[in-house]
């Protein structure tokens, strides 16, 4: 049995109880901004508690390998800036644990919840982004809730416009009704207006019944001149009328099937075998449409007519130029030579330009599947790089609670998934090299953890501002200039002609150094800048000389 110290049960505890919460709350905004996308997709839709219930469900299992590195990364920076605020992380270095032994235990649950979210990627993701897509495709194509508004023209059936001047609610009673059928034709269009009237759904809640009262209806017929000017119709006066209108109002899933080539509803085992079909399915396509374009285009042997034959054999030319040919030709003859190279040009344009998207579309969707294999492994490692991010800042910032932790976690998270959806995108689009642009997000965020955690595994200072600015300077060239403060106070005079001696000593050795370095007003040379080790004694000797006539002034 392994020997579990208290240590990493006080660890683990403390936690594992902030990432349930940050992790509830993480999932619970990346939901409500996929609910965002789509809202316009849900609402007035009259959608049953158990269809948005299959939603939120497919969303969430969707939305969890999203949602896990930021839940890593403030639970992180939360528990181990606690751990620094209350002093509890100074004790545990205090008796000589260092800070990764601190941290193994949390390492290896932290590995886990990546091994979680590469399964929730590669076996229930691919089954949940299917059922959500084709659930929200067929949220898409139900028809509305039927809720005609007063006063303004409601379009939502299809082919029909209706208009309900004042709507009584206790009666069910429409006044003052217009309907606009266009299920026809627009020229066909057929009106109907009538005083007052009654909407009522059929049994089958597949037809709207329209009961009408007091109206009239228009139609307008086909004139029998086409040179008439005036337009017949067909009018009827009507006491009582009853109109059908189809208007499925019922929820019915699509058919899923279309579905299975997407790349996002594949695990990694289908990926890789619809790169490779797809791999040679475009390596045939390409050798076919050459061997097409050579043979059709480049070296394709012109088709001679008998006539055309024996006119040569009987005039022995062996070669021609086309040009002359056109140039001795008949206006004619030059006229439809003209009119046949263009359509042929045409019809060459369309077909390499369908060939051509035919090649660039199976490019695209194998670039589509290979970014999708490698972002199943890129965002399950996102979360153990992310861990080695959050704990090591959290021990440095020694900030607890859902202020500093919380900024910072949103900055670097919005930072990698900027980066992350950039190069995903220029990988996509074929403007980078497919892995480079997966894995260039990872590659930066790596050194940037293996950082922060060795800084504070040594307790380094971090972020040395003066050190940065001093080696900046220093591969630049910028020197340093010595400054002067006056003194408010002189308690002892300086021997003010033994200072003049010293300074007019310290001029003339400053001149001979210059003479002597000509690289000193040059840009610094990098190599010996950074190769030679020797100290220059000279400036030393003259930055000791400057110094102790400042101190003497």
């Amino acid at each position: 049995m392994p020997n579990i110290k208290k240590l990493d049960i006080f660890v683990v505890k403390s936690y594992v109880l902030l990432f349930a919460g940050t992790f509830v709350i993480c999932l619970f905004i990346f939901m409500m901004q996929f609910l965002w996308r789509y809202v316009d997709d849900m609402v007035g839709k009259g959608l049953e508690v158990t269809v948005l219930a299959q939603f939120f469900f497919y969303a969430a299992i969707s939305l969890v390998p999203v949602s896990l590195p930021l839940a890593i990364l403030l639970a992180s920076l939360i528990t181990f800036g606690n751990f620094g605020e209350r002093y509890e992380l100074l004790a545990m270095k205090a008796s000589g644990v260092s800070l990764l032994r601190i941290i193994r235990p949390l390492a290896f649950f932290v590995i886990l919840l990546g091994f979680i979210s590469f399964l929730f990627q590669n076996v229930m993701g691919p089954y949940a982004e299917s059922k959500l897509y084709t659930l929200i495709l067929s949220m898409r194509q139900k028809s509305p809730e039927l809720d005609i508004p007063e006063g303004v023209f409601y379009d939502q059936i299809k082919g029909y416009n209706l208009y309900v001047k004042k709507k009584d609610r206790k009666t069910g009673l429409l006044y003052d009704v217009v309907i606009y059928n266009f299920s026809d034709g627009f020229e066909n269009a057929h009106i109907i207006r009538a005083d007052t009237g009654k909407l009522e759904m059929t049994a089958d809640k597949k037809h709207l019944y329209f009961h009408l009262y007091s109206g009239e209806m228009f139609e307008n017929l086909k004139a029998q001149n086409a040179n008439s000017t005036s337009v017949p119709y067909w009018r009827e006066i009507f006491r009582e009328k009853h109109s059908i209108i189809q208007f499925d109002s019922e929820f019915s899933m699509i058919d899923a099937s279309f579905m299975n080539s997407r790349s996002n509803s594949k695990n990694m085992k289908m990926l890789q075998a619809s790169i490779d079909s797809m791999t040679v399915y475009g390596d045939s396509l390409g050798r076919k449409y050459y061997t097409e374009f050579k043979n059709d285009i480049y070296q394709k042997t012109p088709v001679l007519y008998k006539e055309d034959t024996l006119q040569l054999a009987k005039a022995r030319i062996s070669d021609y130029n086309v040009d002359s040919i056109f140039d001795v030709s008949t206006l004619t003859q030059k006229q439809h030579i003209l009119s046949s190279a263009v359509t042929r040009t045409g019809n060459l344009t369309n077909d390499w330009n369908y060939k051509s998207y035919t090649i660039t579309s199976n490019d695209m969707n194998i670039r589509r599947h290979v970014t999708d294999w490698h972002k199943k492994i890129t965002l399950s490692l996102a979360c153990v790089i992310f861990f080695f991010i959050g704990t090591p800042l959290g021990a440095i910032i020694r900030k607890g609670g859902l202020g500093m932790p919380v900024v910072i976690s949103v900055f670097i998270f919005i930072f990698y998934y900027v980066m992350d959806n950039t190069c995903y995108k220029l990988a996509r689009d074929g403007n980078w090299i497919t892995w480079i642009g997966m894995w260039a997000s990872t590659a930066v965020l790596v050194p940037i953890g293996a950082f922060f955690t060795y800084k504070s595994n040594n307790d380094s200072v971090v972020v040395n501002i003066d050190a940065y600015i001093n080696s900046i300077k220093r591969a630049v060239g910028i020197r340093d200039v010595r400054n002067l403060t006056k003194k408010e106070v002189i308690i002892t005079d300086p021997d003010y002609r033994k200072v003049t001696n010293k300074l007019k000593e310290l001029n003339a050795n400053c001149k001979a150094y210059v003479q002597s370095r000509k690289y000193v007003k040059q840009v610094p040379n990098y190599i010996r800048l950074w190769v030679n080790d020797e100290k220059d004694e000279k400036i030393l000797f003259i930055n000791n000389q400057l110094e102790s006539l400042v101190e003497e002034m």
